[in-house]
């Protein structure tokens, strides 16, 4: 009876393991905005949108657009020749979080001249 309360708990744990994995694939993060941010798939153009942003560079103040779902909807559709993301999904939340990260990023302090020995 013990072997089987044991083979049950690992198996009611295996299941939670599984249910907490997959519900994080259906969650926005920056990790996968980065990761779409740099996938040609996004369009047929073969280009990503790291291409004419490279890093990030220039976005910095992008991340503040009240409409910034558009704005990547219209590079989607226009410049890597893809269909744009429904503003509620997953991808585009993704993008839109990795986009004002970008912004939020600032640059290390510089030591004073002449500081401390």
């Amino acid at each position: 009876m013990k072997g089987v309360k044991i083979v049950l708990l690992l198996v009611l744990i295996t299941v939670m393991g599984v249910g907490v994995a997959l519900a994080a694939q259906h969650e926005a993060s920056v990790d996968k905005g980065k990761a779409l941010f740099n996938d040609s798939k996004l369009g047929t153009s073969g280009k990503t949108c790291n291409a004419c942003h490279a890093d990030g560079k220039g976005m910095e103040k992008a991340g503040t657009k009240a409409d910034l779902a558009n704005t990547i909807n219209m590079c989607i559709t226009k410049l890597l020749k893809g269909k744009a993301l429904d503003a509620k999904s997953v991808e585009m939340q993704s993008l839109v979080l990795y986009i004002k990260s970008i912004g939020e990023k600032k640059p290390a302090a510089k030591p004073a001249a002449g500081g401390y020995r």
